[in-house]
Order: C-alpha cells, then sequence, then structure tokens
C-alpha cells in the first residue's frame, strides 16, 4: 500500500522514507485514519520538519494522491480547476450543487472535503428511523438564548439521512421553519447548530441540509444560501455564522514566488543520457511567503464572545493555505510585551517580535476601548513601532463602527494603525490594504 509514495514525495523535495510507509500503515492499523484528510495530517505530521516546507508537501501531496500537479507560477486554484480529479467530482456532485453555483464555492466544498477529517463518533443513528418519530408540527418552546456552549459539545452521534429524498428533507423543513421562533444547538429537530438534525450547521447529520455557518464533518448534501433560511450578514461582527466569508476575505493575503532550483534528478538522468555530460537542469519551486502575526485581546468581558471565533477563523486559515502563524495575546493595550499562551503567563517582550521579518501581515484584534491611563505614552511608542516594522498592520474592532467616534482610545489608536471592522467586509478592506503595503507612519 503507497508502495510509490516515497518515491513520489522525494520528486517534490519531500524527505519521505519507508518509516513514513510503516507510521501510516500502523495509523491505519490503529483506526486512526478513516479519511483522505486524516492522511493528509499524520503525513503532514511525519514529513514536515520546518514550517517553510509545508507549501512543498501540500504540493506533493495533491499531486500523489489527487493527481493534481500544480505547475510552477500557477495559482491553486487553477491547478485544481484543469485537474481531472475535480472535474469527476463535479460531474459526480451535479444533483447536489446544480447548475448556478459560482466555481469558486465547488473548489472550496472540494478542498473541504479533501481534507475532511474523522470525527470522534462513537454511534451512528438511522436518520429515517429518528424521522419517522418526528413530525414538522412540534411547537417552539425552548429556544436557546444563548447556544454557545451546545455548539461546542463534542458530538460522539452522527445521523445518516441517507435514506431520505432531498425534497422530502425540504418539506420537512419548511414545516419546521413556520414553528421555530428562535435559536436551538444540539438537537435532532430544529434548524440549529451542533446537533443531529438533518438541517443546520455544524454538527454531525450525513446527507442532511447544511443552513449557513461553516459545516459539520462536511456531509450535507444541499447547502441553503437563501436569506430567508439563513442570512449572512457581510456587516455583521464576525460569528460562527459569517467566518466563512471572513475566511474567503483572507484569502487574498496569499503571495507566491518563483525561484530557480537545481533539480538534481532530472540533472542526473539527462546526464546519464548525454554519456556523463552533467548539465545542471533547473526548476522553479513555488515559495510560500506569508507570514502572519496574530495579536489578540484577550483580557476583559467586552471580548470573550469574539475570543473563540477569531481562533476558528485563523485555524481555518492555517489549515487551508500554507502559512506560518504565530498567535500572541495582550491585555486591553500592548506595553512592551504581548504572551503566547492565552493564560497570558508567558511572556515575549516587543523586541523579540520587532527582530522578526518585516514580512508578517500582522492583525491586531480588540476593541480598542481602555482607560486614558492605559494608553500612554509608552503603549502609543508601541504601536508606532509595530507599524513601522511590519508595513502591513492593521486593527480589527469587533465594536461596531457607528459606535467609535464616542471612545477617546478608539480615535487615538486609529490614528495611528489602521483599523477596520471585524467583519467580512472589514477584513476584506483590510486585506486590500495589506497588499497594497500602504500604511501609516
Amino acid at each position: 500500500m503507497f508502495s510509490t509514495l516515497p518515491q513520489s514525495f522525494r520528486k517534490h523535495g519531500i524527505d519521505a522514507d519507508v518509516r513514513a510507509l510503516l507510521i501510516l500503515q500502523k495509523a491505519i492499523g490503529a483506526g486512526l485514519i478513516k479519511t483522505l484528510g486524516d492522511i493528509y495530517n499524520v503525513l503532514k505530521g511525519v514529513l514536515v520538519k520546518e514550517p517553510q516546507k509545508l507549501g512543498v508537501y501540500t504540493k506533493a501531496f495533491y499531486d500523489y494522491f489527487l493527481q493534481i500537479e500544480i505547475l510552477p507560477g500557477e495559482h491553486f486554484h487553477d491547478a485544481i480547476l484543469r485537474a481531472e480529479t475535480f472535474k469527476k467530482w463535479r460531474d459526480d456532485n451535479l444533483d447536489r450543487f446544480g447548475d448556478d453555483v459560482p466555481i469558486e464555492d465547488l473548489v472550496n466544498t472540494f478542498l473541504d472535503e479533501v481534507h475532511l477529517t474523522q470525527y470522534d463518533i462513537k454511534e451512528v443513528l438511522n436518520g429515517l428511523e429518528l424521522w419517522n418519530q418526528d413530525s414538522g408540527d412540534v411547537l417552539d418552546e425552548d429556544a436557546q438564548s444563548n447556544p454557545s456552549e451546545a455548539q461546542r459539545r463534542k458530538l460522539e452521534q452522527m445521523a445518516d439521512y441517507s435514506g431520505l429524498s432531498l425534497e422530502e428533507l425540504l418539506e420537512r423543513m419548511r414545516e419546521v421553519m413556520e414553528n421555530q421562533k428562535g435559536k436551538h444547538s444540539g438537537g435532532s429537530h430544529w434548524i440549529g447548530t451542533g446537533g443531529i438534525s438533518p438541517y443546520g450547521h455544524g454538527g454531525a447529520a450525513k446527507d442532511g441540509i447544511r443552513v449557513g455557518g461553516s459545516g459539520g464533518g462536511k456531509m450535507a448534501r444541499a447547502v441553503m444560501n437563501d436569506r430567508k433560511f439563513f442570512p449572512v450578514d457581510m456587516d455583521k461582527t464576525l460569528n460562527d455564522n459569517n467566518v466563512d466569508a471572513a475566511l474567503a476575505s483572507l484569502k487574498g493575503i496569499m503571495e507566491e514566488s518563483a525561484q530557480e532550483m537545481l533539480d538534481v534528478n532530472q540533472t542526473i538522468d539527462i546526464g546519464l543520457k548525454r554519456g556523463g555530460l552533467f548539465i545542471p537542469e533547473l526548476r522553479s519551486e513555488m515559495n510560500k511567503k506569508l507570514q502572519v502575526l496574530l495579536l489578540i485581546d484577550n483580557g476583559g468581558y467586552s471580548m470573550d464572545p469574539y475570543v473563540r471565533v477569531i481562533r476558528t477563523l485563523f485555524r481555518k486559515m492555517k489549515t487551508r493555505f500554507a502559512h506560518d502563524l504565530e498567535t500572541y495575546y495582550f491585555h486591553n493595550t500592548i506595553y512592551d510585551r504581548v504572551f503566547s499562551d492565552a493564560y497570558r503567563s508567558k511572556p515575549v517582550f516587543l523586541e523579540k517580535l520587532l527582530k522578526k521579518n518585516p514580512d508578517y501581515r500582522v492583525f491586531i484584534i480588540g476593541d480598542a476601548s481602555m482607560a486614558p491611563y492605559e494608553l500612554n505614552s509608552y503603549s502609543v511608542q508601541t504601536y508606532r513601532e509595530l507599524n513601522k516594522k511590519f508595513k502591513r498592520t492593521v486593527w480589527l474592532n469587533p465594536e461596531p463602527e457607528r459606535y467609535w467616534h464616542h471612545t477617546f482610545s478608539i480615535q487615538v489608536i486609529k490614528e495611528l494603525i489602521e483599523m477596520f471592522p471585524m467583519t467580512p467586509r472589514g477584513i476584506e478592506k483590510a486585506v486590500t490594504l495589506m497588499n497594497k503595503g500602504m500604511n501609516k507612519s
């Protein structure tokens, strides 16, 4: 099994050998691998020792397992679009998506399914039995005002609704909508989050209908984007329902550059054919240059609702794109240090951050609301130094923009660092500015 994997990966510059195969086979035998995404993660842990190798590893993985070859200078999405693997997947899913889905959305769904990893699901329930025991005329008497905890619950069950037609699911969902009055989470009936209901998001329902959000196990057979089902507001503060829209905005900060590298294998092969005349053969290798510093204010109750979804957004970004992401934390404002842990017990001094590559993109995330004594000359100087060192620095503020003029500290900080609302549209504008490399100094 996978006997040609080491040779294939080595052609891309990834040092793979029999040991990698043994670890992979052991993981399969132990039941740790059930999806292609599991294989990607296991091999990444074995073969990628340096962050800069992650992009090359991903190229090797797609070449070997999906026959998707990323040519020198070619964008990732373009390589997928011309690949036979993607075209076959798209043809096989015509009934699922229809003809009017944007190609960008199809590529993203394809990537989601490639990187799908197994859930810690202990029991698969018969969705048809659940369906027959339920009905669409249940009255909504237990809507949740704060479902965040239920959304984070670990799912131990999955419901399989493959025995039902899409028409049956849609008809029942319309009946449920007529009676639903509020948010629900963790159940099997309502349009909600984190449960085994056949409609909603963030749960475990095979062949159900995803409504809003980013999905759970990417197992839905249909996705509702109609506003009457679940609106995605580009101007609403970042939350579970629009995090995917924000992720799409973040894609714009990817940068690639090509450099010529010696192709040892080709040099030897062609040299032998020439009778021992070895002339260096060069190949273009794409280098992912993206480096991100994420500085999060997690020091007060006003930021508590946002920290989890911020982490979710940038974790998705790190999984989808090959890049170097470092996350640090601070309380209200930054003086001479940030912290590498969420408990703010492990300090990292500003001097160390300022020694990093100036090409880092820096996202500072906080409400920028603080007492006048906190935003002193020391803190102001810190922001100036960060902005001077890292030309691509932005501040994302979860506080609605219409309230910014009421807060003195926000007015000061936005003069030092370009500030945008922490919404999908705000992130899109921030990324556009970053790509221009133009910040205030």
